[in-house]
C-alpha cells in the first residue's frame, strides 16, 4: 500500500483532480483486472497501445472499483469519488510509478541490461549462470525464462511489462539477489517498459535487420537501441561492440563510463579466435588463453561481452575465465546433437538474416571438405516480411541443400510466407531446394537425407516448444523431432 500523493512525487504530471491522499493497493493497466485486490484502492492506468486505447476503458475500470485513474486525456465526466491524474505519457508514467510502488527494486541490486539484435539471450543466460557459480545470488530476465536465483518464472515477452518487471525485481531483492541480468528489447525501450529502472550497466551486442514491422525504418530501430544508453546513469558502465558499425553510435552522448570490446580492433577487452570447432572455442582474451564449450565467432563476441561485464562488476579476471570455461550454451542456441553414424544436427534460434548467416558461416568454418550442409528454415508470420526472401537467399548461399518450411505462421497463411521466401532462391539453386510446409515432415526428411557425414541446421525456433498456428500454440520442439527421427533417447 502506498499513498497516491507520495507516488506522484516520482512522476511528472499535468494535473490532479480529486483526493490524492488515498492509499493505493494495486496498479493495473488492464481494466479487467481491477477489483482483484480485496482491500485498498486500485489505480487504473490508461495507455494508448498498438491494438487498443486504454482510455476507452476508463469508465469500465471505475465501475469495477478503480479509485484512481492515470491517463493522458480526462474523460468528459469525472466521477467525484475518483482521483484522476493527467500525464503527458501514460506508458512513461506507469514505469516510473511502478518502480516507486515496489520501492525502487532496481536500486537495491546491480541491474545489467543487454540490447542488440542477436546474442542477448546467450549473454544474459550465461552471466546469470556465471554469477551463481561465483557464489552470488542473481536474477535473470530473458526471452526463454525469468529466474529468481534458480526458481523459474515463465517468460511471455523478451522484456516484461513495467508492472511485472518491477514485481519480479522486487521478488529478487526479497530473495537476497545482488545482481540481475536482463534482455532489453527495442519494443520495451520504445514502450517505456524500462522507465524508472536504475541500471548498473548496459551492453550493446550488434544491430541488424529486424523488427521493421514495428520500427518501420532501420534508423528508427537504431535510435530505439541508442535510447537505452542515453538513459544510463553516470555511475553505470556502457559496454559496446566496436566491430559493429553502429557500436560507437550507441554510446555517443552517453553519460555512463564507456568501455569497448572487439575481435578486430584495439579495445578495452580484446579477443582473438585461436581454434573453433563443434566442441568449443579456444580464445585469447586480453593476452590470456582460455577454452570454452561454445562454438562460433558470434559466441566469441558473446563470451567477450560476458567476460568484460564480469570484470566491470568487480570479478577477478582469472576467476571469471576459469568459471566461464565450464559454461554450456543457452537452450536453443547452437545446440549440437549427433547420431550413431556421425551425423550432426544443430538447433538454433537464428530468425534474422544476420543470425542465420553467422550460424551457417560458423558451420562452414568447422566442417571438413566434402561434408554437406542442409538447412531447414522458415519465417514467422505477422512479422517483418522483408526479411523472408533474404533468409532463403542466405540459406542457399551457405548450404548444399535447403528445406523451406513453416516456422510460427501465427495468423498468416504458411504457404504465402513460403512463396515470399522462395522469391529469394537463386535460379541456379532451385534444384537444391525443397518446400515442405509441415515442419514435422521437413525435419523428418532432413534427418533421412543426412544420416552421416554432414550437418543439419534447423533454424528459427531454437528453445521454443510450440508452433503458433492461427492463434493456437501446438506443442512442437525441434530437438525432440531430431532425436525421434534419429532414435536418440
Amino acid at each position: 500500500m502506498k499513498k497516491l500523493n507520495w507516488l506522484l512525487q516520482n512522476i511528472d504530471y499535468c494535473e490532479v483532480i480529486g483526493n490524492s491522499e488515498i492509499e493505493i493497493s494495486d496498479i493495473e493497466f488492464d481494466s479487467r483486472k481491477i477489483g482483484s485486490v480485496a482491500e485498498g484502492v486500485s489505480m487504473y492506468v490508461a495507455q494508448r497501445g498498438t491494438q487498443t486505447d486504454g482510455h476507452h476503458f476508463i469508465e469500465q475500470a471505475v465501475r469495477a472499483g478503480a479509485g484512481a485513474v492515470l491517463c493522458e486525456e480526462l474523460p468528459a465526466q469525472c466521477n467525484p469519488e475518483v482521483c484522476y491524474v493527467r500525464v503527458a505519457d501514460s506508458a512513461l508514467a506507469l514505469g516510473q510509478i511502478a518502480s516507486a510502488f515496489y520501492d525502487f527494486p532496481s536500486r537495491s541490486l546491480k541491474l545489467v541490461g543487454i540490447t542488440g539484435t542477436n546474442g542477448k539471450t546467450t549473454t544474459v543466460t550465461l552471466l546469470h549462470r556465471l554469477f551463481n557459480n561465483l557464489g552470488y545470488k542473481a536474477g535473470l530476465l530473458s526471452t526463454i525464462v525469468n529466474k529468481i536465483e534458480e526458481k523459474e518464472v515463465p517468460a511471455t515477452h523478451t522484456t516484461p511489462d513495467a508492472l511485472e518487471l518491477n514485481q519480479l525485481l522486487s521478488q529478487m531483492v526479497e530473495a537476497g539477489c545482488q545482481y540481475c541480468f536482463m534482455e532489453v528489447s527495442s519494443h520495451a525501450i520504445c514502450q517505456h517498459r524500462i522507465a524508472g529502472l536504475t541500471f548498473a550497466g548496459g551492453i550493446f551486442s550488434n544491430i541488424t535487420h529486424d523488427h521493421l514491422d514495428f520500427h518501420k525504418t532501420f534508423a528508427n530501430y537504431i535510435q530505439a537501441k541508442k535510447a537505452f544508453f542515453d538513459q544510463l546513469p553516470k555511475e553505470a558502465f556502457a559496454l559496446t561492440n566496436i566491430d559493429d558499425k553502429n557500436g560507437r553510435v550507441m554510446v555517443q552522448n552517453c553519460g555512463a563510463h564507456i568501455y569497448t570490446y572487439s575481435l578486430q580492433d584495439g579495445a578495452d577487452f580484446r579477443g582473438k579466435i585461436i581454434e573453433n570447432g563443434f566442441e568449443g572455442l579456444h580464445l585469447e582474451i586480453n593476452r590470456i588463453d582460455a577454452y570454452f564449450r561454445l562454438s562460433g565467432k558470434f559466441n566469441a563476441y558473446n563470451l567477450l561481452a560476458i567476460y568484460a561485464s564480469a570484470v566491470l562488476l568487480g570479478v577477478d579476471s582469472q576467476e571469471a575465465l576459469i568459471k566461464m570455461s565450464a559454461l554450456g550454451t543457452a537452450p536453443g542456441r547452437f545446440q549440437v546433437v549427433r547420431n550413431e553414424q556421425g551425423g550432426v544436427a544443430i538447433i538454433d534460434y537464428a530468425h534474422t538474416p544476420d543470425a542465420l548467416k553467422n550460424v551457417l558461416t560458423t558451420i562452414e568454418n568447422i566442417t571438413c571438405q566434402g561434408e554437406e550442409i542442409l538447412t531447414v528454415v522458415g519465417c514467422g508470420g505477422n512479422r517483418d516480411a522483408l526479411k523472408r526472401p533474404v533468409m532463403a537467399e542466405i540459406a542457399c548461399a551457405h548450404s548444399h541443400r535447403v528445406i523451406l518450411t513453416s516456422d510460427n505462421p501465427r495468423l498468416e497463411d504458411p504457404n504465402e510466407i513460403l512463396r515470399q521466401m522462395k522469391a529469394g532462391v537463386p535460379e541456379e539453386k532451385k534444384q537444391d531446394v525443397l518446400v515442405i510446409e509441415n515442419r514435422h515432415e521437413a525435419i523428418k526428411v532432413a534427418c533421412m537425407l543426412m544420416q552421416k557425414n554432414g550437418v543439419i541446421l534447423i533454424a528459427g525456433k531454437g528453445h521454443e516448444t510450440y508452433q503458433d498456428i492461427q492463434g493456437v500454440k501446438h506443442h512442437f520442439d525441434d530437438m525432440e523431432e531430431v532425436k525421434k527421427n534419429w532414435n536418440i533417447k
